[in-house]
C-alpha cells in the first residue's frame, strides 16, 4: 500500500521527467547539449537516476526512502563517475564488438548495428551486451560496492568523498558469495545482457539515458542482495 513517502517520492520524479514529456523544446534542447556533451550528460544522469535507484531500494530494504549516514551527495558523486565510464565502455564496445564479429567472419556487423531492426542487428547487439557485461559489468559492480562500503564507513558524510579508500581491507571483506552468487551469476546473464541487448539496439544518443534507467532497477536488485549481505561497517583508514 502506498505510502505518503510514496506519493512525494513518486512527485519528485514527475517532476523531473514530465517537462521533457510535455515540452518539445525542452526535449530538442536536452538532445543538443547531449549530443555535444556526452560525458557530462552521462555524469548528470547517472548521478540522478541511478541514486534514485538506490532510494528506491533502501526503501525496499529499510521501509524509508531517507536513512541517516546513506550519503546522498557521494552517492550521487560516485554514481555520476560510473556514468562516464559507461558512456567510455558504450563507445568502446559498440565499436570494438562489431569489429572482432566482422575479424571472426560476420561480414557487414557494424553497418547492421548502426542499420534499420533485422536479425542480424540483434545478433550484433546481443553479442555487443554479452561482451560488455563479461568484461566491463563485474568490475563497475565491484568497484561500485567497495565505493558504497567505503560511503558507509564514513556514515554518509562529505569526507568520503576526500578521503583515500582502503580497497584491499574492503576487497577482501567483501562478501563474495553473495557478489558472485548473486550479483554476477544471476542478474548478468538474466537482466543485464538482455536488457543492454536493447540498449545497443537504441540510437547512440539514447543508450546512455536508458542505461540510467536501468540504474533505478539497479538500485531494486541491490536491495534484494543487500538483504543478505550484513557486513559490519568499520572506518576503513
Amino acid at each position: 500500500m502506498l505510502k505518503r513517502q510514496d506519493l512525494y517520492f513518486i512527485g519528485v520524479l514527475l517532476i523531473l521527467f514530465l517537462p521533457f514529456i510535455f515540452s518539445s523544446s525542452l526535449l530538442k534542447a536536452y538532445e543538443n547539449f547531449n549530443h555535444e556533451h556526452g560525458l557530462i550528460t552521462s555524469f548528470i544522469k547517472f548521478s540522478i537516476l541511478a541514486t534514485i535507484g538506490e532510494l528506491l531500494g533502501l526503501r525496499i530494504r529499510t521501509g524509508s526512502y531517507i536513512k541517516k549516514g546513506f550519503g546522498i551527495i557521494p552517492r550521487m558523486f560516485v554514481w555520476g563517475l560510473i556514468g562516464v565510464t559507461v558512456k567510455i565502455s558504450f563507445i568502446i564496445f559498440s565499436i570494438g564488438t562489431p569489429a572482432f564479429l566482422e575479424y571472426a567472419g560476420v561480414k557487414g556487423a557494424t553497418e547492421a548495428l548502426l542499420g534499420k531492426m533485422s536479425a542480424q542487428k540483434v545478433f550484433v547487439a546481443f553479442c555487443t551486451s554479452l561482451a560488455l557485461n563479461i568484461i566491463y559489468a563485474p568490475v563497475m559492480m565491484t568497484f561500485h560496492k567497495i565505493t558504497d562500503m567505503h560511503i558507509l564507513s564514513y556514515q554518509g558524510q562529505l569526507k568520503a568523498l576526500v578521503s583515500p579508500i582502503n580497497f584491499r581491507k574492503i576487497f577482501v571483506n567483501l562478501n563474495w558469495s553473495v557478489q558472485w552468487n548473486f550479483v554476477f551469476k544471476k542478474t548478468i546473464p538474466l537482466f543485464w545482457i538482455p536488457a543492454h541487448t536493447i540498449t545497443f539496439l537504441l540510437h547512440p544518443d539514447y543508450q546512455v539515458l536508458f542505461a540510467a534507467f536501468l540504474g533505478i532497477m539497479l538500485g531494486a536488485i541491490l536491495a534484494v542482495a543487500d538483504m543478505t549481505d550484513k557486513p559490519s561497517v568499520k572506518k576503513t583508514n
